[in-house]
């Protein structure tokens, strides 16, 4: 396989993150996440990015040409040539059409796209779990890692809280937001034959061991 093009799916809380560092580690891949790829462009001043900040100004979405456009020239860097895994992007079935137009003229195209599956329930129990420290951001869960007194740091003693955004009705929101976008991809991406299940609610070992396998597989049947 000459090239390892990932696209990684699945809902806020469900490992992304984590497998990506893994597969960074495992294919010396580039993690391109779409918010980290515009805000790169924005601060460092580049064209697409003064466009960018136009709309951002103004509270206006960012137009898909623009989003495609920041891909197509981090996906050309150097770094990338041999692959890269995409996070945050396609978010709409237009950005993954573009997207797939994109990689065509670049004579590339997307190897596998890992939809790492948790339901929303085991989500919201993710997330809404989660505390914080004020003082230094120190991070418990009350089921995976609680800390040893009831809302109290162990490291520095001070109070641990529960932020907005994992407030239960917050994440909802964002399930909601997600499923919205989502879905429509899966079918997408479905229907070309690339998409790839992964059961989330496993624990990230077997997670990442799933798509080390899954990755095996497809080299073997690029071989064949």
């Amino acid at each position: 396989m000459s090239e390892l093009n990932l696209i990684l799916f699945g809902p806020p809380g469900a490992g992304k993150g984590t497998q990506a560092d893994r597969l960074r580690s495992d294919f010396q891949l580039p993690y391109i996440a779409t918010g980290d790829m515009l805000r790169a462009n924005v601060k460092e001043g580049t064209e697409l990015g003064q466009q960018a900040k136009q709309y951002m100004d103004r509270g206006d979405l960012v137009p898909d040409e623009l989003i495609v456009a920041m891909a197509a020239e981090r996906l050309g860097e150097d770094d990338a040539l041999d692959g890269f895994i995409l996070d945050g992007f396609p978010r709409t079935t237009e950005q993954a059409e573009a997207l797939d137009k994109q990689l065509s003229r670049m004579s590339r195209r997307i190897t596998a796209v890992l939809l790492i599956d948790v339901p929303d329930r085991e989500v919201i129990r993710r997330l809404s779990g989660r505390r914080v420290c004020v003082k230094a951001g120190h991070n418990y869960h009350v089921d995976f890692d609680p800390p040893k007194h009831d809302d109290v740091c162990d490291q520095d003693g001070s109070r641990l809280v529960q932020r907005d955004d994992d407030q239960p009705e917050v994440i909802e929101k964002r399930l909601v937001v997600y499923h919205d976008q989502t879905e429509p991809l899966v079918d997408y991406y479905d229907q070309q034959g690339i998409l790839r299940r992964v059961d989330g609610t496993r624990p990230p070992a077997e997670v990442h061991d799933h798509i080390r396998a899954l990755i095996a597989t497809l080299r073997l049947e690029e071989d064949v």
